[in-house]
């Protein structure tokens, strides 16, 4: 899985962003799983999916501020 540029999470919908959001945070908790269990190969990719969430939860708060605008 590749980083997603913000320019493209802007061009998808509400509905598509949380549902990314949802695989992410599934992601997130696997990987903090391997990472306690010491099974985690890319230690790097827990950051990537943090700031990966972030990124979605922006997004998602830019689209609801300017819905209610």
């Amino acid at each position: 899985m590749s980083v997603v540029k913000a320019e493209e999470l802007r061009s998808k919908t509400p509905d598509e962003l949380k549902s990314q959001l949802t695989t992410l945070k599934k992601e997130a908790f696997n990987l903090r799983f391997q990472g306690a269990t010491g099974q985690l190969e890319n230690p790097a990719r827990m950051r990537l999916v943090r700031r990966e969430i972030a990124r979605v939860q922006t997004i998602l708060a830019e689209k609801s501020r300017a819905a209610n605008v």
